[in-house]
């Protein structure tokens, strides 16, 4: 299967209670930040491992400095982890 990010927003919506209150924009913004990361690490490749858990906390920690910054950001930080996690369980459900 394909990424399609309409698929991993709706699945962003699904996983995390209160998600359906940010816009596709917003979720888009985050998967973004979510791809820079990869890039930025030299990790774009979608892969199953140990370390989702540690990577997700760390592109969390990323997007939340990230977002902190952006004044038209509403994406509470409570929810920017599991928003995370739903769409790195998206990522892995390609695979």
């Amino acid at each position: 299967m394909e990424y399609n990010e309409d698929d991993a927003i709706r699945h962003m919506r699904q996983s995390v209670a209160g998600a359906d209150a940010y816009d596709d924009d917003q979720l888009l913004n985050l998967i973004d930040i979510i791809f820079d990361y990869y890039d930025e690490h030299g990790d774009l490749e979608i892969d199953c491992d140990d370390e989702d858990d540690e990577d997700a906390r760390a592109i969390a920690d990323h997007a939340a400095r990230l977002l902190a910054k952006d004044k038209g950001c509403i994406i509470e930080p409570a929810h920017i982890l599991p928003l995370v996690q739903a769409e790195i369980d998206y990522e892995l459900s390609l695979i």
